[in-house]
């Protein structure tokens, strides 16, 4: 099935390029754009596209206004929000997730990352851009590293775990470890349900947390 998503950025050349990125991708298809936040909420409530990717810095309403708008916890049928944006500052960071994103990325991280953003949020997932995913962990939990801790993982999940922690995607894990997309997927899903987490940003803070991130 064909992914829907609204674009939500002031910048009418940024628009065109995440439009242009993501009509590459056969699942994924731009159906509305928006200028501004007050846009990008109207739109998003009327079309109920499966993501929204939104701009931080709007007219109107900024990124976190929107996400709340769209996502946040007093939303009765919340819409999938992905952040998308030049700033990685951690206020962003923290403000968008906050308010019920399932993704931060950052605009110069590539077109295989967008689209692996997009097809996480229509799952339910959630992804943080690699290059703020460390950080980001190092504020949420402690490090407690050389702790032996039970890891009711199999070899392959763990490895999978720490591809994770370092912010990869399905498709780079894939190639990195040999397996298929499909499998990935699998291990992924599989070590949600033995350690009860929701979604890989869990999985990463989990890695951080028993030192399996390296």
């Amino acid at each position: 099935m064909t992914i829907s998503v609204l674009v939500a950025d002031d910048q009418a050349m940024v628009r065109s390029g995440l439009r242009l990125l993501l009509s590459n991708e056969p699942d994924i298809e731009v159906v509305a754009e928006a200028a501004d936040g007050v846009a990008a909420v109207e739109l998003a409530r009327r079309l109920r596209p499966d993501v929204c990717l939104v701009d931080i810095r709007m007219p109107g309403l900024d990124g976190i206004e929107v996400t709340r708008a769209l996502a946040g916890p007093d939303v009765a049928d919340p819409l999938r929000v992905v952040v998308v944006t030049t700033f990685d500052l951690d206020e962003y960071v923290y403000g968008a997730l906050r308010c019920g994103a399932t993704g931060f990325v950052l605009k110069d991280s590539g077109p295989a990352l967008l689209a692996e953003a997009v097809r996480a949020a229509n799952a339910g997932d959630a992804l943080v851009s690699p290059s703020v995913t460390v950080r980001l962990l190092r504020q949420l939990t402690p490090v407690q590293r050389g702790r032996s801790r039970e890891r009711p993982l199999s070899e392959r999940e763990t490895e999978v775990v720490l591809a994770i922690a370092r912010g990869h995607t399905n498709r780079e894990i894939a190639a990195e470890l040999f397996i298929s997309v499909s499998t990935v997927k699998t291990h992924v899903s599989s070590v949600q349900t033995k350690l009860g987490l929701r979604n890989r940003v869990e999985i990463a803070v989990w890695a951080w947390e028993n030192g399996v991130s390296r």
